[in-house]
């Protein structure tokens, strides 16, 4: 398993855009995909919301990458 982990730069950032970021898609309609295909798991729950806010203190997994996302 890899382990990211992510720093918010404001008080949230979009599903989508995270995965952007984060380097597990190229793009944020690419990670809209991801989300929508039901195979991202937020704090352990299956994640359909394509721009959910993911906050500090949350753990998003997608196979075999989880990524941790701290405040700055």
């Amino acid at each position: 398993m890899e382990q990211l982990l992510f720093t918010l730069n404001d008080e949230h950032v979009e599903l989508n855009q995270l995965l952007k970021l984060a380097g597990i898609c190229d793009s944020g309609g690419a990670g809209k995909m991801l989300v929508a295909s039901g195979v991202v798991k937020v704090d352990g729950k299956v994640e359909l919301r394509k721009t959910c806010k993911i906050r500090a203190g949350q753990t998003v997994r997608i196979g075999d990458n989880r990524i941790d996302v701290v405040a700055p």
